[in-house]
């Protein structure tokens, strides 16, 4: 896919990676459709910073977690644009133990509603528009806490419900990437430790101790929290590069996964 000239919607575009995703689009010519909801500063610098990046976007504030505010959202979309190829899957809300503690059953509801509910139903609304473009492509991105839940040194940042839904994401990829066939691809892009998600420049981590941040950067193969770089180079590749790439999961973690336990050397035998 050559991205320029084309349509994107990406979720949660306020901050973090979100935000990162929208600019990173936007400079390659894409026009960019993107929601905002409960962060007041962030979202006002967003509608601000994308008024004046060149091109014809579009920042509305949609409460997510609400099929009927998601209807409205891939109306205008259509309205303004009138078709759509890319859809981002951005949004989630992950609560940290070492923030928030014992779960309440409001901070559950949250997680699942952001995480996995709202995922759900804007690709149910966006998949015609997808469709109609004839290659179109869906990106999920989740986490690795789909994986390895509450254990490890990763326990202190990992919910169970955002690793539940995180694990859920995984299985919606398989069965809309047979929704969408042949005319749209659909992945999954499982982040691990990152900057500004999970790692550096958040709260969670800030409340770690030296040596329970230590005990995650050990943890990963390659010894070092991920990158916006790391990141959008693997957004560039499964938007327009993996041309016959579906239902499948790049995991990008830096080898969090697999690290831990070490290979012993070879022993001599006996033979």
């Amino acid at each position: 896919m050559n991205l320029a000239g084309k349509v994107a919607l990406v979720l949660g575009g306020a901050k973090g990676f979100g935000r990162e995703i929208v600019f990173f689009l936007a400079g390659r010519g894409v026009s960019v459709a993107t929601t905002y909801w409960d962060w007041p500063k962030e979202s006002t610098s967003l509608v601000r910073e994308l008024a004046t990046a060149g091109g014809d976007h579009l920042a509305l504030a949609v409460d997510l977690r609400e099929p009927e505010a998601v209807t409205e959202l891939l109306a205008a979309v259509k309205r303004k644009y009138g078709r759509l190829e890319i859809l981002v899957n951005n949004i989630e809300r992950g609560g940290m133990p070492v923030v928030h503690g014992e779960y309440t059953s409001e901070q559950w509801d949250l997680e699942q509603a952001t995480t996995l509910k709202a995922k759900r139903w804007v690709f149910h609304q966006a998949l015609p528009l997808l469709k109609d473009s004839g290659e179109g492509v869906v990106l999920n991105i989740s986490s690795i806490a789909g994986l390895v839940g509450r254990s490890g040194p990763a326990g202190l940042i990992f919910n169970d419900g955002y690793a539940a839904a995180n694990r859920a994401i995984g299985l919606l990829t398989e069965n809309w990437a047979r929704l969408g066939a042949p005319e749209v691809r659909v992945n999954e892009l499982m982040l691990g430790f990152f900057e500004t998600r999970h790692a550096q420049g958040t709260r969670g981590w800030d409340l770690l101790s030296e040596e329970q941040r230590r005990a995650i950067t050990g943890h990963i193969l390659l010894e070092r929290t991920g990158r916006s770089e790391d990141l959008l180079q693997a957004v560039r590749f499964l938007l327009s590069e993996a041309d016959y790439l579906t239902g499948a999961t790049l995991r990008l973690d830096g080898g969090y996964v697999l690290g831990g336990d070490k290979v012993p050397p070879m022993p001599p035998g006996v033979l």
